[in-house]
């Protein structure tokens, strides 16, 4: 297998132990409503643009309001949550140091907008360590297709096909792949991507960030 270079992170379910929040936020918000949340609605928009999922939302549901009344509601519903109290998923720190130490190069390809991303990742003090960060909120289409793992490379500086990226869900890795790039699954609780339906797309799968620091894990990507 070809080593790589460069590791891109998505970061809810990924890197940041998040998705309880949006699970929270999207039941919130379509209660208030008068609405219940559908089993398969959190894990469907988890890909999408903030501007997509609106979109999709306002489809779905029939809501009245613009897509920019969603998004400005969502990101005040959470901005608090990423700004102080999100935390990384077990191993995050770890791994991201491990690979840094050796001269990976790390990137971040995240659906969330700046002003989230942002305050998260220094809360935790980790924002430092990467060399360039993506959101699908610059990009015209969301984690399914390559456009933001795409621009992380290139602001990176480093080639597609030099890059190894980890996602929590299907479409990040159907994304990845149609960029040229490696492709590995991590679990996480919340979301529904199981090691077959990974390796069924991509090239590899871990259940906790602490087997990124294992040698046979780095030997065999980097």
């Amino acid at each position: 297998m070809e080593k790589y270079t460069a590791a891109v992170f998505d970061l809810d379910g990924t890197l940041l132990d998040s998705l309880t929040v949006w699970s929270r936020v999207d039941r919130d918000f379509l209660r208030c409503r008068g609405l219940e949340i559908p089993p398969d609605y959190t894990e469907t928009v988890s890909a999408m643009s903030f501007t997509e999922a609106a979109r999709y939302t306002i489809g779905r549901f029939a809501l009245p309001e613009a897509p920019e009344e969603l998004i400005r509601e969502w990101n005040g519903m959470v901005a608090r949550e990423y700004a102080h109290h999100i935390a990384l998923k077990p191993g995050a720190r770890e791994c991201l140091r491990f690979l840094g130490e050796r001269g990976v190069r790390l990137g971040v390809a995240t659906a969330l907008p700046e002003e989230l991303y942002g305050p998260a990742l220094k809360h935790n003090g980790i924002h430092a360590l990467f060399g360039a960060f993506a959101s699908v909120t610059e990009t015209a289409r969301g984690k399914g297709f390559p456009d933001v793992y795409l621009l992380c490379a290139e602001r990176l500086g480093v080639t597609p096909g030099s890059c190894a990226v980890f996602e929590d869900v299907l479409p990040g890795l159907i994304g990845a792949k149609a960029a040229g790039m490696a492709a590995v699954g991590v679990y996480d609780e919340n979301s529904n991507l199981c090691e077959k339906d990974a390796l069924s797309v991509g090239d590899g799968y871990v259940r906790s960030l602490m087997e990124l620091v294992e040698e046979k894990f780095y030997r065999k990507f980097f």
